[in-house]
């Protein structure tokens, strides 16, 4: 072999960078592009459309009219321009899509109806100690049956799918969420399709919670405004979403974004994760040391004012765990932008994000570019939305490979 060749591969293992795509999937590619792009900009015209998804005007002019007679899309009032005919602009339709979305938490549940525009029909909710999978299926039952009963004939065919954000691995949080650990073992071999088999006959998707939550800010939050930025959803666990060059990124199984496991230390300078020292189980315990109830802390309406002596030292330790994660995240990947939110009040919120921009200003960011540190705008629901969007990028949206201008 000349000096020059590289030395041949010593494996057979080469795994495929892509594959062709037929008319079909052409078509159905072309579709997701056009509801994409109104998802993401609004109403437009079909010459605009066609501009930013670089179509020729006949070919969107035909996807807008079938997708129109499918009740996918309405016509909004012509726009007279200068010269020409009226621009006619095209929106997502009222109840277009419907599809279930429901947040499996470590203290509360929720369940909810939403439209593919991100708006949210009818939602319930129930807290718990912890969560256990007999407790959690008869929710899922009588709540599907509840919010499918109050919905038209119309609006039940609508319907596309469920999606279940739930924390991967469940089973090993038992010692800090307080479950007996062989009733919470229960969740190990969880087949979510097949229990919900039995209930509905909706598609099932399950997707990490916190992955949930990076979908819902990315598709109806300030995801829009970033090509690459690192998600830190706070609940009674911290956790995680990256999006890269404007697609929420899953990875090879699904974990990625995993920014709960990230490195931390203890008091004692012990090794710990993220988990351990920036989430609000955190402030679930201090409260029980003084004798106060933590459920009220996931009741809605949320008002943590009457607990502000303790939620304020909490504020503060979890903006210096958040400063000193941000730094680390941007050591991997150079991201835009840190965009934070979590389960609590909007106040909370947004000085737990001044907080974290000040502490970021005296770390150590020797080889590395300080991100813009942001606040998340879903909230709460982020995790429940979420998951509701997974049905619509399976069958509807796009989740990369969108040229974007």
């Amino acid at each position: 072999m000349p000096p020059t060749m590289v030395p041949a591969m010593s494996s057979a293992i080469i795994r495929t960078v892509s594959t062709g795509v037929n008319q079909s999937g052409v078509r159905d590619h072309n579709e997701r592009l056009l509801l994409t792009l109104l998802q993401r900009h609004g109403a437009m015209a079909g010459s605009d459309l066609a501009r930013l998804a670089n179509l020729s005007p006949q070919t969107v002019s035909i996807i807008l009219r079938e997708m129109e007679a499918e009740g996918l899309l309405s016509r909004g009032k012509p726009v007279k321009g200068k010269v020409g005919k009226p621009s006619i602009p095209m929106s997502l339709a009222d109840g277009g899509v419907l599809s279930l979305g429901c947040k499996i938490g470590r203290r509360s549940a929720v369940l909810l109806l939403a439209d593919f525009r991100g708006v949210v029909r009818q939602q319930l909710q129930i807290t718990y100690k912890y969560p256990l999978p007999e407790p959690i299926f008869a929710f899922l039952k009588q709540g599907i049956e509840t919010i499918l009963a109050q919905c038209s004939a119309r609006d039940r065919q609508r319907v596309c799918g469920i999606g279940i954000g739930v924390p991967f691995e469940l089973w090993r949080w038992n010692e800090l969420v307080g479950a007996p650990s062989q009733a919470f073992a229960a969740w190990k071999d969880m087949d979510f399709a097949r229990e919900l088999a039995g209930i509905t006959d909706l598609p099932v998707s399950v997707v990490n919670d916190a992955t949930a939550g990076c979908q819902a800010e990315h598709v109806y939050g300030r995801g829009k405004e970033f090509q690459d930025y690192a998600y830190f959803f706070i609940g009674a666990f911290i956790g995680g979403g990256i999006v890269l060059n404007h697609a929420v990124y899953q990875g090879h199984k699904g974990n990625a974004g995993a920014l709960g496991s990230l490195r931390s230390f203890g008091p004692q300078g012990e090794s710990q994760q993220l988990i351990d020292t920036a989430s609000i189980h955190l402030l679930e315990a201090r409260l029980l040391e003084h004798g106060h109830d933590p459920q009220e802390l996931w009741d809605l309406p949320q008002d943590w004012s009457r607990f502000s002596r303790f939620v304020e030292p909490w504020i503060g330790r979890t903006a210096q765990e958040l400063a000193r994660a941000s730094l680390s995240v941007c050591a991997v990947i150079d991201f835009e932008a840190i965009l934070i939110d979590g389960a609590f009040p909007d106040t909370i919120k947004h000085e737990l994000v001044e907080r974290t921009r000040r502490y970021l200003v005296n770390q150590d960011i020797r080889g590395l570019i300080a991100p813009r540190i942001e606040a998340g705008t879903v909230g709460f629901n982020a995790r429940a939305i979420g998951a509701a969007t997974s049905p619509l990028f399976e069958r509807y949206f796009m989740n990369g490979a969108t040229r974007w201008q």
